[in-house]
């Protein structure tokens, strides 16, 4: 992310209008009364499960829940009686009885509400993915920095133990020589979401216009409006974004230890087959990163392993998660546990871990009574680079072409032709075949890492780095 400069400072700094005259709670006056008010923007699924994992956590107060949707914002004050309601996230960012936020809302909305709540002097937590597009995850970082707040990104698994278990196993102790090549997987499987032939009517419980934010204004042709935003472009990030994050983020943390914080290249293909539904993110997507030191493959599936079976197809590794490549042998990781393997396949060492659940709100809370980002296991920016690596995976699929073999055949890569040997066989047994017009597969793209923009022949791929904005909810420019 490039430096502030003073002008955009004070610009910024202007802009942040009605949120920077909002009282902040001081650090001392934090520690004097030993507690942390939480607020939390969205009261769905992953809000709950966040509600409840902050609530175990010593001294947190619940005191402020917000969802524009009033049947979900009525289920989370009966909840927490005693919070302040809120359709509007904009009065919940605003009091003064709030300490730090929680945003735990579509992606779309996570940068801005987040960028929003810092410019009120709150801490934030924010889910993941950080972002929804590159462009806004750099404003979130540069928010952070330039309003001295604490945020931490959701990807709860750098807070299990067992990840600094494994990066001494494979770094310190070298306990499989060097490492050559990565695997990573998330196969999964999920169902269409329909297809209408008439909008969505959307319900009178929701303020449409406040759960839009950001995003365009646009007829939805999918069956429900919650949960499944995220096969929309318009409002989520696909599999990749989903849970792909979540594997790709263990990656860089356990094998690059943040080292690598964007690839240098990128190749990506797949498509949506076989459900014909109103979803257009891939339902089968696979990437090859060139990391410039160590090559990356994330192999994805949301179908099962044929028509009539109910698994996922078969594939090296975890389901969700994955196989470290070594001179002596592999590592196979996922949440919770891992295995070490020699090279005949004999079982070395066996790791037992956590979701990270809890230790990682715990995590977040230390950091803001102890006013030290250091402390925290997600930083926004660590969050932001394993965000970037699926945003930029989703751009190789949308700037993709005709899936040729030409195209797949330009990484000379044996990991990657595995993968693609397993992903034409799956296809096959869905029957969709090679030229089938939904496919489709980019060019090897370049990107600059320091910049994080595609360069040479790749340039035009930078127009999905940043979207259009809905007027009256843009995403400020900081950086």
């Amino acid at each position: 992310m490039k430096s502030l400069k003073r002008r955009q400072v004070l610009s910024a700094g202007l802009s942040a209008g009605l949120f920077l005259a909002a009282p902040r709670r001081t650090a001392a006056a934090i520690r004097a009364n030993n507690s942390v008010r939480m607020g939390f923007i969205s009261c769905g699924g992953r809000s709950n499960e966040l509600m409840g994992a902050f609530s175990k956590v010593d001294d947190v107060d619940v005191t402020a829940v917000c969802d524009p949707d009033e049947s979900r914002l009525g289920k989370a004050q009966e909840r927490f009686p005693k919070a302040m309601g809120a359709k509007d996230l904009r009065r919940l960012i605003e009091s003064p009885d709030v300490d730090a936020v929680v945003v735990a809302t579509c992606n779309h909305w996570h940068c801005l509400a987040a960028i929003q709540a810092m410019q009120a002097g709150k801490d934030v937590y924010v889910e993941k993915p950080l972002s929804h597009s590159q462009w806004e995850g750099d404003q979130a970082v540069a928010a952070a920095r330039l309003y001295d707040r604490i945020c931490q990104v959701g990807t709860q698994q750098r807070s299990d133990p067992m990840q600094a278990e494994l990066k001494a196993f494979l770094h310190d102790d070298k306990a499989l020589g060097a490492l050559q090549s990565v695997r990573v997987n998330r196969y999964g499987v999920r169902g269409p979401i329909g297809k209408r032939t008439e909008p969505l009517p959307i319900p009178k419980t929701v303020d449409y216009d406040l759960w839009l934010g950001p995003a365009a204004d646009k007829p939805i042709f999918r069956d429900n409006l919650q949960y499944d935003w995220h096969w929309d472009w318009n409002t989520g990030s696909g599999e990749m974004g989903n849970w792909g994050v979540h594997v790709l983020d263990d990656v860089r943390n356990v094998v690059f230890r943040d080292a690598v914080t964007l690839p240098k290249r990128i190749l990506g293909g797949g498509g949506r087959v076989a459900w014909n539904d109103a979803g257009e993110t891939p339902n089968v997507h696979l990437v090859y990163f060139d990391t410039g030191v160590i090559p990356v493959v994330i192999g994805l599936s949301n179908l099962t392993a044929g028509p009539d079976a109910k698994g996922s197809p078969k594939h090296p590794g975890p389901g969700s998660g994955y196989v470290v490549y070594c001179e002596g042998g592999r590592l196979e990781g996922q949440r919770g546990s891992a295995v070490a393997y020699d090279r005949d396949g004999r079982e070395l060492r066996k790791f037992r871990g956590t979701s990270g659940m809890g230790l990682h709100q715990q995590n977040f809370i230390e950091a803001v009574r102890a006013r030290d980002r250091r402390l925290l296991n997600t930083d926004v920016e660590v969050g932001h680079h394993s965000t970037g690596w699926c945003n930029l995976a989703n751009i190789a699929w949308r700037a993709g072409g005709p899936f040729t073999h030409e195209s797949l055949q330009a990484v000379d890569l044996e990991l990657w032709k595995t993968l693609l040997s397993e992903t034409h066989e799956h296809m096959l047994a869905h029957r969709v075949r090679p030229d089938d017009p939904t496919l489709r597969v980019s060019a090897l793209l370049t990107l600059d890492p320091a910049t994080g923009r595609f360069t040479g022949d790749s340039e035009s791929a930078n127009q999905w780095l940043r979207r259009e904005y809905r007027e009256g909810y843009e995403v400020p420019e900081l950086v």
